[in-house]
């Protein structure tokens, strides 16, 4: 249960992670058009309904994580699938981050200063998620809580 979580991470995946979803569902979803032109910081002519369409999909791929996060992250009480959906979410942040590096070019990737508040959200967002995946999966927030009822191994 997140509960067991060292505090910051249990801040970051039950708070923070979850409502950068609600966020990415609702961009997405309510104004696709405005959620595709803001992708890549440059203004396409239009719009057309293929982009709508992959733009809604994507919106409700970010709703189903809420929920499989929510789910996953306020239910079990085995710390060892909350840690296997992490890995899981671990590996997403890679492959999130390498797409982006990929459309975006070297050179737009790393100038930082003309990133707008989606690329902040797609590459610095996802790298601090990755970021404080990688110290948890490590064990650099401390162990763990023991389960209620189970002794704290010394």
């Amino acid at each position: 249960m997140a509960s067991r979580l060292p505090t910051i991470p249990r801040l970051v995946f039950t708070v923070f992670e979850p409502l950068s979803l609600i966020a990415g569902w609702a961009g997405a979803t309510l104004n696709p058009a405005w959620f595709v032109i803001e992708q890549t910081s440059t203004v396409p002519v239009s719009v057309d309904d293929n982009a709508k369409l992959v733009a809604l999909q994507l919106g409700n791929t970010y709703g189903l994580v809420f929920l499989i996060a929510t789910a996953v992250l306020y239910t079990t009480s085995e710390i060892k699938v909350v840690r296997n959906y992490l890995v899981a979410c671990w590996l997403a942040d890679i492959s999130h981050v390498y797409v982006c590096y990929h459309v975006l070019g070297w050179a737009r990737f790393v100038d930082v200063a003309s990133w707008n508040s989606m690329t902040w959200g797609n590459v610095g967002a996802t790298t601090m998620l990755f970021l404080t995946r990688t110290a948890y999966l490590l064990g650099l927030f401390g162990p763990d809580a023991p389960a209620p009822g189970q002794k704290k191994i010394q």
